[in-house]
């Protein structure tokens, strides 16, 4: 039997403000995919609402637009993958083997507080599965709770998109909280790259992070090492 990994993505198109666009950071999928495809893995899209995913306009542009994410804008099968994901409700947690979060800012909306995603999650990791994000992907994390009640990031190693990160991006008066900030607060040992922007991944058993766009194939890469 193949590996099977569940890629979570976002249904949100916007920030607060709606007139500042968001969605999913495309090359955070793609990468992913890439390594997982190459390894024969099986994937699954899932999102918290299900159905269509906007994607983030400034992933789109150089130098965040790369083949990966350009051959996955030329596949009509794959972009009709964007368009009817999953809802949580329809995905069985034991058929998968690993769950990874991707990014963009608009997960911070619809991540954190979808009690389907917390129960998929919870469930993989309880039983040795992967857990794993990329990026603003940690949102995702953030109010996962274990069966015994502990948050499932309270003294792991991790990391994530960082608050200089959100400052050097001119988005930090637009996001809705601090998530460096709120990872800390639930006891997670966040860490992250000396400098902004590289590539970066963290394991702490089988919970594996990343924390930029520039570290989504570096994160896949460890997630299939584990598998």
């Amino acid at each position: 039997m193949p590996r099977r990994i569940l890629n979570v993505v976002t249904n949100v198109g916007h920030y607060d403000d709606p007139e500042h666009l968001t969605g999913l950071w495309l090359s955070e999928l793609t990468h992913a995919w890439h390594v997982f495809e190459e390894r024969g893995f099986e994937q699954t899209l899932v999102s918290p609402a299900g159905g269509a995913v906007p994607l983030e306009p400034r992933a789109l542009k150089f130098p965040n637009y790369d083949k990966t994410a350009k051959a996955w804008r030329a596949d009509p099968a794959k972009m009709a993958l964007l368009e009817n994901t999953h809802r949580p409700e329809d995905i069985n947690a034991s058929d998968y083997d690993a769950i990874f979060f991707t990014g963009g800012h608009a997960v911070m909306y619809d991540f954190p507080d979808s009690p389907g995603l917390q129960s998929i999650t919870r469930e993989i990791y309880e039983r040795g599965g992967i857990v794993s994000s990329v990026c603003h992907g940690y949102c995702g994390l953030l109010n996962t709770q274990l069966s015994d009640g502990s948050y499932l990031i309270a003294g792991k190693k991790m990391t994530g998109f960082a608050w200089q990160e959100e400052k050097l991006a001119r988005v930090d008066k637009l996001v809705p909280y601090n998530a460096e900030q709120a990872a800390k607060q639930r006891g997670a040992l966040y860490e992250k790259a000396k400098l902004p922007f590289v590539s970066y991944a963290v394991v702490d058993g089988n919970l594996v992070t990343g924390q930029n766009p520039g570290s989504a194939k570096e994160t896949a890469q460890k997630v299939a090492a584990l598998l």
